[in-house]
């Protein structure tokens, strides 16, 4: 079975065969006008020759006096123009339409073989006839006498064929300029085929179909939101996934979030790397796209995590917890074993006052009533005391209200904490401490968190909320997702996470949190401001 001729092949030959049906109709129609033309002109002729003769003194009486005879001199001056004009035939007629003149002198004395009332009538008539002689193209004019009367009529008849050799001298110019044209339009279309092969990869149309189909099937179909930007910056491809991560489907790079405008502009590799876009976090891979030699732009592919989010959260939170009891449960058994050897030896109100003294104990400063926040703190406080290292709460502490959303709000107070110890334990003032202020605004909840670390590099301030960042040398477990985690999660609030201070000459960097809306105030408690 013969295989169909190429897209771009449909295309040239398609457009030659039009470029060809025109200008054959073009020649055709040149061929036409000029033919119509060379007649006129011929027509023409012919008249003025015969208003020439017909003005000649003395003929109009020699007409209308005279009898046709082939040797008068009316028949010797028709030949004479005759052959100087070069015409087929010089006729001259009487008012009855004898003939006194003729290139056949054995026609002469009869009647013309085309209608003479024209010119009798004083008419001047052009037209191409057939007659005794062939077709010509023909004039007649009247004959007038010295009085002023139509004593008769001059016939005069060019060959017609003559017309057709005038016509052959000049259709090889039309043919010639009709070829050009057409090898033009034969150069054009195949130019116009390359491009379009070009164009379109060397795809056929079922290809480009079965492409098509292809590309939606695979783009709706997965789980990522695909983003394609060509060369020029234009975005060719964004998937119904791409658009709901990038809250709308932008027409052009500029069109962008910051955050994804920066993964396409940005030099460094990016795959399978976490970056938060708007309020969401993407892992999001960058990927060159080439055909041959052809850059055909850039793909990002975009899945989104945010809905692991919530889980990251519970594990930090689980993490903390499960830390806290790990202290806690190494510092009880302590206790437990002072009880011990106390009561063995027989100091029994020595333990009395120990048990009354450990019944008591909390951490210490403000006033805190909510169990998630007093429980993360105290646990977070026997985490720092294995570090060496003193939790302290702010004497401004203040936040006599329930949570109402108490895991985004320990996974805020708890990073920032996690950090604070971090900092504190890989610094050089010692005593080392940590101190934890949160005050209540209505129902918002206002975090501040300093410690005696070393505090931050200025040169690293503004990456410390990136996905990833960390000045930890500690590879042993993933780091630098702490303070994003913070601030994302205080964001799903309207709130936000700052750094206030990147630490100084006395104490270490100190961080500032606010959360709207997640406390409930409690019954007989009159809120203030968090000013």
């Amino acid at each position: 079975m013969l295989r169909p001729p190429r897209l771009a092949t449909q295309t040239m030959l398609l457009q030659v065969a039009v470029i060809a049906v025109v200008t054959g109709s073009g020649f055709l129609l040149v061929t036409a006008l000029l033919r119509t033309e060379l007649e006129r002109q011929f027509q023409d002729r012919a008249l003025g020759i015969a208003t020439a003769v017909a003005a000649r003194p003395g003929l109009g009486d020699a007409v209308r006096g005279g009898r046709p005879d082939p040797s008068d001199d009316i028949q010797r001056d028709a030949e004479s123009v005759r052959v100087a004009t070069g015409a087929l035939f010089v006729v001259i007629f009487d008012r009855d339409g004898i003939r006194h003149s003729h290139p056949n002198p054995a026609l002469i004395g009869g009647r013309v073989s085309t209608d003479p009332s024209g010119p009798l009538r004083g008419e001047r008539v052009s037209s191409i006839d057939r007659g005794t002689l062939g077709e010509s193209a023909r004039g007649k004019v009247p004959i007038y006498d010295s009085a002023g009367a139509i004593v008769g009529g001059v016939s005069i008849g060019i060959d017609a064929r003559d017309i057709g050799r005038r016509l052959g001298d000049l259709l090889p110019v039309a043919g010639l300029f009709a070829g050009l044209a057409l090898a033009g339009g034969a150069v054009g279309a195949a130019l116009l085929a390359a491009r379009l092969k070009r164009r379109t990869l060397g795809l056929e149309p079922a290809e480009l179909a079965d492409l098509l189909r292809d590309q939606v099937a695979v783009l709706e179909g997965i789980g990522e939101g695909v983003l394609a930007v060509d060369t020029a910056g234009r975005v060719s491809v964004c998937n119904a996934e791409a658009a709901r991560i990038l809250d709308g489907t932008p027409g052009r790079i500029a069109d962008l979030p910051p955050e994804a405008r920066a993964l396409l502009t940005d030099d460094a590799t990016v795959v399978g790397t976490l970056r938060v876009v708007g309020d969401k976090v993407v892992r999001v891979t960058r990927r060159p796209v080439r055909r041959g030699d052809h850059d055909l732009g850039t793909v990002l592919t975009m899945r989104d995590r945010t809905d692991l989010d919530g889980l990251s959260r519970e594990l930090e939170a689980t993490r903390a917890l499960t830390d806290a009891l790990r202290a806690q449960a190494h510092e009880y058994t302590n206790r437990l074993h002072t009880l011990a050897g106390m009561l063995h030896l027989g100091h029994a109100d020595d333990a009395r006052s120990y048990l009354t003294e450990l019944a008591g104990e909390s951490i210490g400063g403000g006033q805190l009533s909510d169990a998630y926040l007093d429980g993360l703190l105290t646990a977070k406080a026997a985490v720092a005391s294995e570090a060496g290292i003193t939790l302290r709460l702010g004497e401004a502490t203040w936040v006599p209200g329930r949570l109402t959303a108490p895991l985004d709000a320990v996974t805020v107070v708890g990073n920032l904490v996690d950090n604070a110890i971090q900092a504190a334990a890989a610094g050089t003032r010692r005593p080392a401490w940590v101190e934890v202020s949160l005050l209540a605004a209505d129902t918002d909840l206002h975090v501040y968190v300093a410690d005696s670390g070393p505090g931050l590099p200025i040169e690293n301030a503004a990456d410390i909320f990136r996905l990833g960042f960390t000045t930890n040398g500690d590879n042993s477990r993933p780091h630098g997702f702490g303070l994003s985690l913070a601030r994302q999660t205080a964001r799903h609030h309207g709130g936000h996470v700052t750094l206030r201070d990147a630490g100084g000459a006395t104490a270490g960097a100190i961080f500032v949190a606010v959360l709207p809306g997640v406390l409930r105030p409690e019954p007989g408690f009159a809120w203030q401001s968090a000013e």
